[in-house]
């Protein structure tokens, strides 16, 4: 009896760990790929998620994407209660609501192809996505304001990357 509980404790650790190395792997091989893509970031980001054990390739490349698309829409809802505060910047933050409108029907059609396996077209759309968070912040600094978004602009773009890494993982 002992045995059997050893050996089924030993296994679900191991299949926990499994999902472990195949992020930090992944993770990896998209930093080793992209210098831009910052390795820790993408270890912790996927590893918070429950999903993340367990998952092959095209499981961790769907929970980036998925985290990306709640990074924008998150981004949307501060720049919503943003709009309402008089020391931000209300034109800066206008343009990052509209590069992050675009930047989420993006992610939407991103998606889509995701889950119909049509890689080529889900690059394509997040690809359009990459340039929103270095714009918003630019408007902010041409208008010499303090941009409120610099951190989530930031993550956004690192999870952006990591999508698009781990779909061209699995384009070959």
């Amino acid at each position: 009896m002992r045995y059997l509980i050893f050996l089924v404790t030993f296994l679900v650790l191991c299949h926990s760990t499994m999902g472990d190395d195949l992020v930090q792997q992944t993770c990896k091989k998209a930093s080793d790929a992209d210098k831009n893509l910052n390795y820790n970031f993408c270890v912790s980001a996927l590893e918070a998620s429950p999903k993340s054990k367990g998952a092959d390739l095209a499981g961790l490349a769907g929970i980036a994407l998925d985290l990306t698309t709640a990074k924008a829409t998150s981004i949307k809802s501060t720049i919503s209660k943003l709009l309402n505060d008089p020391k931000v910047d209300k034109p800066a933050l206008q343009d990052c609501e509209e590069l992050y409108s675009g930047a989420t029907d993006d992610l939407q059609a991103a998606t889509n192809a995701f889950k119909s396996s049509d890689y080529g077209t889900a690059l394509t759309h997040l690809s359009a996505t990459l340039n929103a968070p270095d714009t918003c912040e630019t408007g902010f600094q041409e208008r010499k304001a303090v941009s409120p978004l610099s951190k989530d602009d930031g993550d956004f773009a690192q999870l952006n990357i990591i999508s698009l890494a781990f779909i061209n993982q699995l384009r070959g």
